[in-house]
């Protein structure tokens, strides 16, 4: 089968594209055919050896994929052949194939296309578990998403809405806001020309956002959970700028702040049955017609580098996938 290999952690570029042995299937397994696998900022982490988890090398990077099951392994439940899947591979997903554990895939809607598929698992998993179980939205509430025009950002526009509250998206282009504004957003800011605190106030009606949800970090995460109100949660998601803020802790204690770390991988590992249930509702959400996953762009396994500077260079409005 064809692979991307990351052979030593090494800037991404180091990677290549190779015929590789394929992967035996063990107990409790299913084989995946890859039709489309979701491209995420934590590949690129991972790769280069900066994720908090550093597999031993040689492997085969990519954490999400969709297609058609084609062979089972030994004692493996509630699938079959030729059924079309969702699977959170966390490695893996950048092949022709994959071995997943039959309880890490769940069955697509048929209205869902493969590449919506591969856009879906972790960035709504991801966003749905910090708005559901971390920060617990409520309808009626405010909530500031950061970098609202990536991958986890417009899910949680999306997914935010769909649950009732008011949506603030700050993005740093017009063009990102028109496209957070056609995918639900109430409100934006467009954080290059306008004052993300002052602005996210005067949006909240003075009393400030209920919660952040914050996937960027850098320079905008002090002026972010300055926004908040009372009882304010600020959702750690990720540094997408690079820069990991250093916050003063007594921005917590004022307005009796929380600010909570977001992990969905290690939490949907240690709680599968809640994961689960997450994404159930999460398909449900979708064939309600209140969510849908964006692909701004699907590339060939070898032009992977392509789609990893559209994350890099900020170039990606929702998701873009690689097709084996």
């Amino acid at each position: 089968m064809r692979a991307l290999i990351c052979k030593d952690f090494a800037p991404y570029k180091n990677l290549t594209v190779e015929e590789a042995p394929e992967p035996p299937l063990g107990e409790g397994m299913v084989m995946l055919d890859v039709k489309a696998a979701g491209v995420n900022f934590p590949d690129i982490l991972l790769v280069e050896g900066k994720y908090q988890m550093k597999p031993p090398t040689p492997f085969v990077p990519g954490m999400e994929a969709a297609g058609v099951i084609s062979a089972l392994g030994d004692k493996v439940q509630g699938v079959k052949d030729g059924d079309r899947v969702i699977a959170a591979t966390m490695l893996g997903a950048f092949a022709e194939k994959v071995p997943v554990h039959f309880s890490q895939v769940v069955p697509m809607p048929e209205s869902m296309s493969y590449e919506e598929g591969a856009a879906l698992t972790t960035i709504y998993g991801t966003s749905y578990h910090a708005l559901k179980d971390r920060a617990q939205l409520k309808e009626g509430e405010t909530i500031l998403v950061l970098g609202a025009a990536g991958g986890v950002g417009i899910a949680t526009v999306q997914l935010a809405k769909a649950m009732g509250a008011k949506v603030i998206a700050a993005a740093s282009s017009e063009e990102k806001l028109q496209f957070c504004r056609d995918n639900g957003a109430d409100e934006t800011i467009n954080y290059t020309t306008e004052d993300l605190k002052a602005r996210a106030k005067e949006l909240s009606g003075g009393k400030g956002v209920d919660v952040v949800y914050d996937p960027v970090g850098g320079d905008f995460a002090e002026p972010a959970l300055r926004a908040t109100g009372w009882n304010g949660r600020y959702l750690v998601i990720g540094f997408a700028s690079g820069p990991i803020p250093k916050i003063p802790l007594n921005l917590a204690l004022l307005n009796s702040r929380n600010i909570q770390g977001v992990f969905w991988g290690a939490w949907a590992g240690q709680n599968p049955r809640a994961n689960a249930q997450n994404l159930k509702e999460i398909f449900d959400f979708y064939e309600a017609g209140k969510i849908k996953p964006q692909v701004s762009a699907s590339y060939k396994l070898e032009d992977y580098a392509k789609a990893f500077e559209d994350l890099l260079e900020r170039r990606v409005k929702g998701k873009v996938v690689l097709t084996p």
